[in-house]
């Protein structure tokens, strides 16, 4: 059976690979803000979050499946272990590990960070969720937010006494944020900046109400009126507010419950460990007679420009959508290797005295594992170079190469929430196949697994929003800036593989450069039709080809990280590419035909023929 030190949550020796071998991130200890590090302190750091995802989120993992929160008419409710793993986080100072130290932080380059969170992420999704909107709500506020309010929210969410929400989408308002109701009228100067109150239903808010922490911070995107009472329509008359669970006074102490008010609790297929509310905004059931209506909220910077404040948190969110699919897809192929290993079945040849086989010896058992481990190893190295992209972004002090980087990023969020939560969804599918009759029984992980991680192809943006994000704006934004960027850095990887003396990276190199050109004629010729309905039509095949481009990029990196190098490990890293390169890679060339004949199936459907 597995031993002791193998962690089925994630692979901690793969790890160390791309983040020392490849991303070299002990180079980022040469840098002033991490200067305090070395290699020694970041696997400390992996070590604490491993220790706590083991013992104190993995432990509670089903259980907090089988006894969702629940709500007595006032509060939300969850398993007690929650709290416990949740305390051991904040106790370790992780809910700061990448801020200054003036706030109690590490200074942590963010690629440690989301490398450990990938444990938190992998071990229980659901009690993870807690520290990962909170962390997301503090960055925020710490670039938009005044100085008070920093003071007051922020401080205590980075000590893990206060959580964080982020509430955009309303019941009759998803992702059309445009159509938010949610309003804020004026009401006085505060030192916490302009008082408003706030009236309207915010839906699917994860963690919008607890009692695991003695505060939540809810960020709440509403509209003021204009001076003559009108309403901005769309986006740009949205605004964003801090409206706390419970108002602050001056000394840091906690008043009267603010106008929040749970109205219910949404039932999930997966990630029920974290409660998923309705909330509702000034009912006037926390006033007394004569009070004025509305909860009590701080406008965060100037008025109408919500939306772009709230992307700063939406981003983050985004490649941690991503990072979250990662964890569940590789912990799901760690348990489906484990199991393969040591489930006997069938046998070498037609003697039935013969001893059975492990599963894992049959061909076809193979090549689902080997799927599993390209997909779940492929999006953990692009969510992990994503994340050094940050830390290379803060770090750079010429002008025109952080704006590269930027846009880098920029084109790569799209990829990096959508794909792993397309293909790690894929690779928990096979997880459950692996595992036969047992993977489909609630006694095996791996069947929750796959009802978590289905969640992540739908929030924080859709797979079809993402497809048109891409390819509506991402891919011609600054006159196709970003996508010159990325075919810049992909054809350097090209060049490198092309001059090796090693015939399979000769060979991989060669089939990714076919399809980065063809992916860039597609882009063209999408672009120029002269109907940009027509151009949009087929955007979620579009983002999936372009991710599968991506992912061989990303793939033929860690073959160059790898070359020359003999072992077990590197073998299985050539395996998992060529299994990439020789089953996945082809996939997209049905879907560059179809994108270049502007094919307008979908849009020539009426909705009285379904």
């Amino acid at each position: 059976m597995t031993s002791a030190s193998q962690s089925l949550l994630l692979s901690r020796r793969d790890l160390e690979f791309m983040l020392f071998e490849w991303l070299d991130v002990e180079a980022l200890t040469q840098l002033p803000r991490f200067r305090d590090h070395e290699r020694a302190t970041f696997e400390a750091v992996l070590d604490t979050y491993e220790r706590i995802a083991t013992e104190l989120f993995a432990p509670h993992y089903q259980k907090s499946d089988r006894e969702e929160p629940s709500f007595d008419g006032h509060t939300a409710h969850v398993i007690p272990e929650v709290g416990v793993a949740l305390k051991a986080v904040a106790e370790s100072g992780l809910f700061a590990a990448t801020q200054d130290y003036a706030f109690g932080g590490m200074q942590l380059p963010c690629v440690m960070e989301k490398a450990g969170l990938a444990y938190l992420l992998a071990a229980n999704v659901g009690t993870a969720a807690y520290p990962f909107l909170s962390i997301g709500n503090a960055n925020l506020l710490l670039a938009h937010g005044s100085a008070t309010q920093i003071k007051t929210f922020v401080e205590p969410m980075l000590r893990g006494a206060f959580f964080g929400t982020m509430c955009l989408s309303e019941p009759q308002a998803g992702s059309s944020l445009a159509d938010i109701a949610t309003r804020a009228a004026y009401e006085a100067d505060s030192v916490l900046g302009p008082q408003y109150r706030i009236s309207g239903s915010k839906m699917w808010i994860s963690a919008g109400e607890h009692e695991l922490s003695d505060n939540i911070v809810h960020l709440v995107l509403a509209r003021i009126p204009g001076p003559d009472g009108a309403l901005i329509p769309g986006v740009k008359g949205l605004s964003l507010f801090i409206v706390p669970k419970f108002l602050v006074r001056d000394d840091g102490s906690l008043g009267e419950r603010n106008d929040v008010v749970l109205a219910g609790l949404n039932h999930k297929m997966g990630c029920r460990g974290t409660t998923n509310c309705l909330l509702n905004f000034g009912e006037g059931t926390r006033h007394r007679p004569g009070d004025r209506a509305g909860a009590v909220g701080y406008l965060i910077g100037r008025p109408h420009l919500g939306m772009s404040y709230m992307f700063h948190m939406m981003n983050e969110a985004r490649i941690g959508v991503g990072l979250g699919a990662t964890a569940l897809g590789y912990t799901g192929y760690l348990h489906a290797l484990d199991y393969a290993r040591n489930r006997p079945q069938g046998r070498a040849g037609k003697d039935p005295l013969a001893p059975q086989r492990p599963i894992v010896e049959h061909a076809d058992v193979r090549r689902m594992l080997l799927a599993q481990k390209a997909y779940a190893e492929g999006a953990l190295a692009l969510n992990l170079y994503c994340a050094r992209l940050i830390d290379q972004m803060q770090a750079e002090t010429d002008e025109a190469a952080r704006t590269e980087l930027d846009v880098l990023l920029e084109i790569l969020t799209p990829i990096a929430k959508s794909w792993p939560s397309q293909w790690c969804v894929a690779a928990n599918d096979l997880a459950i196949q692996v595992h036969g009759g047992y993977g489909y029984t609630r006694e095996y992980k791996v069947e929750q697994f796959y009802r978590d991680n289905r969640l992540n192809p739908i929030h924080e943006g859709t797979h079809g929003i993402h497809g048109l994000d891409l390819l509506g704006r991402k891919v011609a934004m600054k006159q196709g800036a970003a996508l010159d960027v990325l075919r810049n850095r992909i054809q350097r990887t090209i060049e490198r593989a092309a001059t090796t003396d090693d015939e399979s990276l000769r060979t991989s190199a060669g089939a990714l450069g076919v399809q980065l050109v063809r992916l860039l004629l597609v882009t063209r010729r999408l672009w120029e039709a002269p109907d940009a309905s027509v151009t949009l039509a087929n955007a979620s095949l579009y983002l999936e080809a372009f991710g599968h481009v991506v992912m061989a990029w990303i793939w033929l990196e860690q073959l160059l990280t790898a070359q020359g190098k003999s072992g077990d490990f590197y073998e299985g890293k050539r395996a998992a590419a060529r299994y990439f390169f020789r089953y996945e890679l082809p996939r997209i060339g049905p879907q560059f035909d179809l994108l270049t004949s502007l094919d307008t199936t979908t849009l020539d459907m009426a909705d009285a023929w379904f």
